[in-house]
């Protein structure tokens, strides 16, 4: 089993971050978005991926390197324009040649791991005289005509893939992971593009279908989130956070509290402050005569002073300085914040990298 990892695209929906950013790259819990689904695919036995890049494949590249500090081999391929899923499929035949494989959306997070869905495919195809030819995970959603919906046979299998349907067959979406045995190469070649001229992995898949072949689904397990923009990636970031560990491996000065599941790392300093968790401080932050509060995740080489700071994502070398309140915020690498003479009530902010903004 090998691994195939989308991340192209432009990610125009969390500009202006990404103007100067791959948006699989952006923090989650001050862990890159890319860097969990590698991880769950190491820790299902896949032991070989494929990254797809595009224009922001050199970031990618000296991000992840070589896939050594995961344990895996990490191999890139470059897709000219983003000419859709199954497009990514067919470039990537030199590196999948016959074998199954899983592909994964670099922009997805999921809260189940990747191992189940694995080893159920690799049992179908040991036991079945009727193997799957691909497998998908679907999650119920509560707006099924936004997204691509399975309709399910009584058997349990897919019969039909309608993307964004009027009138949907069922509530079940399709979560951005499958897996694919050698079939799918030959659906890829057979499909044309669709209107908006890209190459659909469901119509990949619905040739499978009209083949005769079987496609089976597992349903996920736990939340998932397209993290493409800032809203669903602050949720996102405050799920993960629920999950951390309290670890404090920082200096915390006799005047500061930090309360709950905090981790703060190597080279962090806490300074007549509260932290209050579940949050992230990274290394060699330092946090001056300020509150953080729950679900904030704080990236390396940071300053922040005489502020308060809750629900947020801010990405390394930022300086926060004098903020009433900010919020619900995403700001990017080496942004400075500053407020004026004027206090106002809570800012909700979305930055780019390098941005200065002086708040009244």
């Amino acid at each position: 089993m090998k691994g195939l990892i989308l991340s192209g695209g432009a990610g125009t929906r969390l500009r202006p971050l990404t103007h100067t950013r791959a948006k699989q790259l952006v923090p989650i819990a001050n862990k890159p978005v890319l860097f969990y689904g590698i991880e769950d695919m190491a820790a299902a036995g896949i032991s070989e991926i494929a990254i797809v890049v595009g224009d922001t494949h050199q970031e990618i590249r000296e991000a992840v390197g070589d896939g050594s500090r995961f344990g895996v081999d990490v191999d890139y391929i470059r897709q000219q324009a983003p000419l859709g899923l199954a497009h990514c499929v067919h470039i990537a035949w030199d590196f999948l040649g016959d074998d199954s494989f899983v592909m994964y959306l670099g922009d997805n997070m999921l809260e189940q791991g990747l191992a189940e869905f694995v080893e159920e495919f690799e049992a179908q195809q040991e036991q079945s005289p009727d193997p799957s030819r691909a497998q998908i995970l679907l999650a119920p959603v509560e707006n099924p005509s936004a997204f691509g919906v399975a309709e399910l046979g009584p058997g349990g299998d897919v019969v039909s893939l309608v993307e964004k349907p009027a009138d949907p067959p069922s509530n079940l979406a399709l979560a951005g992971v499958y897996i694919f045995d050698s079939a799918i190469h030959e659906a890829v070649r057979a499909i044309e593009p669709s209107a908006r001229g890209e190459l659909e992995i469901t119509d990949a898949i619905e040739w499978l279908i009209r083949s005769g072949h079987r496609v089976s689904h597992r349903l996920l397990d736990g939340w998932w989130i397209d993290t493409g923009k800032k809203d669903p990636l602050l949720e996102c970031n405050r799920l993960v956070l629920d999950t951390v560990v309290r670890r404090v491996e920082g200096a915390v000065d006799g005047a500061s509290r930090v309360e709950g599941r905090v981790v703060v790392a190597q080279g962090a300093e806490i300074v007549n402050s509260t932290v209050r968790g579940p949050a992230v401080i990274g290394a060699n932050t330092r946090i001056e005569n300020t509150f953080i509060g729950p679900y904030t995740s704080i990236g390396d080489e940071c300053a922040i002073t005489d502020t308060e700071l809750d629900h947020s994502v801010v990405l390394e070398g930022c300086r926060i300085e004098g903020a009433n309140r900010i919020t619900d915020s995403l700001i990017g690498q080496h942004v400075q914040v500053t407020r004026s003479s004027e206090r106002r009530q809570a800012s909700r902010l979305m930055l780019g990298d390098h941005s200065h903004l002086e708040l009244g």
